[in-house]
């Protein structure tokens, strides 16, 4: 199974000490990299977070968001008095530099740090929080499985399509190389060059050779088989995807530039179109 790199997830706690909410959205990256918006009471936790993240993910570029809010009646806040102190010294010398300012009770105590939950609650608190952001992550990962199952029948669809021109340009190939030996035939007839006959097999041999798109549609049928092993094998396979979309668009930029009749050119350029339209989804994949 593929994963998309794009998805959001969130989910809520409600407990006696109060709401939590957790958000989880992430978008394309070429490696993993994480962010995290926590309340500084919970700072603690985020190289705990960042592990988890580590063994779920393998690309995306992830963002993490909690939202906090206590219940008043869950217990008493305690008073950091050595901190709060070491805050209201500082205050005071800047108010003697700065003697227009003003010293407001309330923003120390709002400063990080200062009012403490009681370190028994905030152990159960914790791992609440870990449960909830647990909850969050499977719902994140669930998302992210079902665009990525999207994804894959987009890509399944156009490599199909992709099998269909390769069918067709290969039936139609005999077809133009002999429209290509009699326009050539019949130009010189027009022209009524005398040239010796083994030169001009010579010429028609080596114009053939030139046309002949044969290993280039063999490649891509192998392209296709390739893909769909790789769809089918799974896990973090973005970037794998993202090379094949390179080797398709070789093939089918030769393919045109062989091209000896309208149809072929025409099928070239189908072919370009739906490998654009692949590699714009492989560029979300995990």
């Amino acid at each position: 199974m593929i994963h998309s790199m794009t998805a959001f997830a969130r989910h809520e706690t409600k407990a006696s000490w109060g709401t939590a909410q957790w958000e989880i959205r992430s978008v394309n990256q070429r490696y993993l990299e994480s962010y995290f918006r926590l309340p500084e009471q919970f700072r603690g936790l985020e190289s705990l977070l960042r592990d988890k993240l580590r063994n779920s993910l393998q690309r995306g570029k992830i963002e993490v968001n909690l939202r906090y809010q206590a219940n008043q009646a869950a217990g008493e806040l305690q008073l950091n008095d050595v901190f709060a102190e070491q805050l209201l010294q500082k205050a005071q010398q800047l108010l003697q530099k700065a003697p227009q300012a003003t010293l407001n009770i309330a923003d120390i105590l709002r400063w990080p740090g200062v009012m403490e939950t009681p370190s028994e609650d905030l152990d159960t608190l914790q791992a609440e929080l870990l449960a909830g952001f647990d909850a969050a992550l499977q719902d994140f990962l669930a998302g992210r499985g079902r665009e990525g199952a999207a994804i894959e029948e987009m890509i399944q669809q156009r490599l199909t399509a992709i099998g269909e021109q390769v069918a067709f340009v290969r039936s139609h190939l005999p077809q133009a190389m002999q429209w290509q030996r009699d326009r050539i035939t019949s130009r010189l007839n027009e022209i009524k060059a005398d040239l010796d006959q083994g030169r001009l097999e010579q010429e028609m041999a080596f114009l053939a050779s030139k046309s002949d798109v044969a290993e280039e549609l063999d490649r891509l049928d192998a392209h296709i088989k390739e893909t769909r092993h790789t769809l089918k094998k799974g896990g973090a396979c973005g970037r794998r995807l993202d090379f094949m979309m390179q080797e398709f668009n070789r093939e089918a930029n030769t393919l045109s530039s062989k091209a000896i009749s309208t149809e072929i050119t025409n099928a070239a350029v189908e072919l370009k179109v739906l490998i654009e339209q692949m590699r714009e989804q492989i560029q979300n994949i995990e």
